[in-house]
């Protein structure tokens, strides 16, 4: 019996070092790149920090998150009916256009003066290192790598599954001219096969110049990044961009922070902010954001108008599926603050404020009143 217990043992650690090893794990960073890493105000004790004190989980242990995902089901967490979704040619858009289609989620395609940004593309259809956990809701995936254009700057905000896919970037690896991710996340894209003379990676706070007289900025968020459970080997970043017309800010995932408050002194007011506004939960309140405090963000960017992501696509904490949108639309409105509600696909002309949106959750379920 002892002999028995000790080779499962072994059989198990072996088989859980090959799972570790696939390749959507990834690759920490190392070598020259690490000792890049090591000079960066922002990392310290080994690993990147938020500038305020960000504890990962807030009046709650392990043992009570994964309660909590258990009882999802009784939470509304997936939508009744299949998503409403548009198929859009993204191929015969005219690159000229100043658009952006949205693909569920945090990923979307943007077109702002001649240049094509692709931004945290998961079209695999799970968020998840494994394909039978963190399923796209039913009418979320109809999108594939090769419905995507070719892409000028292929933009990643952190390494976390449901932001950076394998399946996705590899397959999209040829039509990619520029990747710009944060520092340590080039580690992952070498490791997939990507050239490195490709990879921009940057602290917060510095500048890019890029094509057609445009000009990319990174800048703090207050999140944490990890694709195991090594933690914060590489950064997290929200993205500004300025162009000769357009203002626009990339958010990254991130609890509220006085963070926001500087960016908009700095670079406000913005005519276009994509802000994180979902798969919040009072037991993680420091890394997301709530409908509330995504209000208070935008206010403190001076955003003209909200495109509100990180939603309506996969469930990854407990509240309802609908409940981020229902939320915050609800906000908004009572603020008279402009927000695009595009259905998946659905091709945004941002600097037209006379597009109108429907509110399409609710034909997929309704919120419980």
């Amino acid at each position: 019996m002892t002999i028995a217990l000790l080779l499962m043992t072994i059989l198990i650690a072996i088989s859980a070092c090959a799972f570790i090893r696939l390749p959507q794990f990834g690759k920490l960073p190392s070598g020259e790149r690490m000792e890049l890493i090591k000079h960066s105000p922002d990392h310290k004790d080994g690993r990147f920090q938020n500038i305020e004190p960000t504890p990962f989980l807030t009046n709650a242990s392990f043992l009570k998150v994964i309660k909590e995902i258990a009882k999802r089901t009784g939470n509304r967490t997936t939508p009744t009916a299949e998503i409403p979704a548009i198929k859009t040619n993204l191929k015969e858009i005219n690159s000229a256009d100043n658009i952006f289609v949205w693909f569920g989620h945090s990923s979307y395609l943007l077109q702002v003066n001649g240049n094509r940004f692709l931004i945290d593309p998961v079209l695999s259809g799970h968020a998840s290192p494994v394909s039978f956990f963190g399923k796209a809701f039913k009418g979320t995936n109809i999108y594939t790598p090769d419905d995507i254009p070719n892409i000028n700057y292929l933009l990643i905000t952190h390494d976390h599954y449901d932001h950076l896919d394998y399946k996705t970037v590899t397959a999209l690896r040829n039509k990619i001219d520029t990747v710009i991710c944060p520092l340590g996340v080039g580690a992952h894209f070498e490791h997939w096969g990507f050239d490195k003379n490709k990879i921009i990676e940057k602290d917060w706070n510095e500048t890019i110049p890029i094509a057609n007289q445009s000009t990319l900025h990174t800048v703090t968020a207050r999140h944490f990044s990890g694709r195991t459970l090594k933690r914060n080997q590489s950064l997290w970043t929200s993205y500004v961009l300025q162009t000769p017309d357009f203002k626009i800010f990339m958010g990254c995932d991130g609890g509220y922070g006085s963070h926001f408050a500087d960016i908009g002194k700095q670079f406000g007011p913005f005519d276009l902010a994509f802000l994180e506004n979902g798969q919040y939960n009072k037991m993680w309140q420091h890394v997301h954001a709530f409908p509330e405090e995504t209000i208070k963000i935008a206010q403190e960017l001076h955003a003209k108008q909200v495109m509100p992501i990180h939603s309506g696509k996969f469930s990854i904490s407990s509240h309802a599926w609908d409940e981020p949108l229902a939320r915050f639309t609800k906000l908004s409105d009572s603020i008279h603050l402009r927000t695009l509600t595009p259905k998946i696909g659905e091709i945004v002309y941002y600097n037209n404020t006379t597009q109108n949106f429907t509110k399409w959750w609710e034909d997929a379920g309704q919120m419980e009143k």
